[in-house]
């Protein structure tokens, strides 16, 4: 067995996840993606606008047929959900096998949890929902019910698909397959030993300094996402962003900069405008 890490793009003007539910379909087609194809899941995170997956299995054409598959059901569901076509077709992935010496697997362990921390979304990866944050060196495990206790169509209709998944993973409150009935907890609390040694790399990975060097409070996607389509509404009197004028939709760009404090790239995310012309709306205001 070997261990790959991969990572999609980052979505320049568009977003993965628009509402909590979209994260929890997300949570739930890895389950579905790990229990179909029978990989390995050893930490991942999903954010708003790419993923980031660690597995064990036997080579890189595993690996690169888990993340398709996984693209594959989350377009399905985004089709259906938003008409979007052929939404992650054009999203790269990228995937390199992990050399496990010289602390290689800590490394990229500490890479994926600590996403949200430097996103300043929380303040440790066990805070963060979407991922395997909280499944390592964790005596308090969330509560829920197994799959057992579920007909096939109850599971079928919460997952969004109907692969067979194992009795004994458990359901969480909020109705997604909680990570720590399949991610390999065992293997990565053996690799890190102790949790002192597991957050010594956390606080030391590439993504904690980048945190240390950002100020402010940043907000999540899906928070301006919902703020846009707000100012819509209450300063223009429009349903949506598409409605408004060109010099409308550069007003409410311009309000989401100074009442949260987006930079450019985020702007460009939410409201599906390029880069460029992002920065050349605001530089006109």
């Amino acid at each position: 067995m070997k261990f790959y890490f991969v990572t999609t793009d980052h979505l320049e003007t568009k977003i993965w996840f628009r509402d909590e539910e979209d994260f929890r379909v997300g949570m739930n087609y890895v389950a579905v993606t790990a229990a179909a194809l029978k990989i390995d899941v050893i930490a991942f995170i999903l954010m708003s606008n790419h993923v980031h997956f660690f597995l064990m299995c036997w080579n890189i054409k595993e690996a690169r047929k888990f993340i398709d598959y996984f693209k594959k059901l989350y377009s399905s569901y985004c089709r259906k959900k938003y008409g979007e076509v052929r939404f992650l077709r054009r999203n790269d992935v990228d995937i390199r096998e992990i050399d496990l010496e010289n602390e290689g697997f800590e490394r990229v362990v500490a890479y994926i949890l600590m996403n949200s921390v430097a996103a300043k979304i929380c303040l440790t990866p066990s805070g963060y929902r979407w991922g395997s944050g909280s499944c390592y060196f964790n005596d308090k495990k969330e509560s829920g019910k197994p799959i057992s206790s579920f007909s096939a169509r109850a599971v079928s209709r919460l997952v969004h698909s109907e692969t067979a998944l194992p009795g004994d993973w458990i359901i969480g409150s909020e109705g997604y397959v909680l990570p720590e009935s399949y991610v390999r907890i065992d293997i990565v609390e053996k690799v890190f030993k102790t949790p002192a040694r597991m957050l010594y790399h956390l606080n030391s990975s590439s993504k904690a300094k980048r945190n240390r060097n950002l100020e402010g409070v940043a907000f999540r996607d899906q928070i301006l996402s919902g703020s846009l389509e707000d100012l819509c509404q209450s300063i223009f009197k429009k349903k949506t962003f598409g409605d408004l004028s060109n010099d409308e939709k550069a007003e409410a760009l311009k309000q989401l900069r100074w009442r949260f404090g987006a930079d450019v790239h985020q702007i460009s995310r939410v409201s599906g405008i390029p880069y460029e012309k992002v920065t050349e709306m605001l530089n006109k205001l």
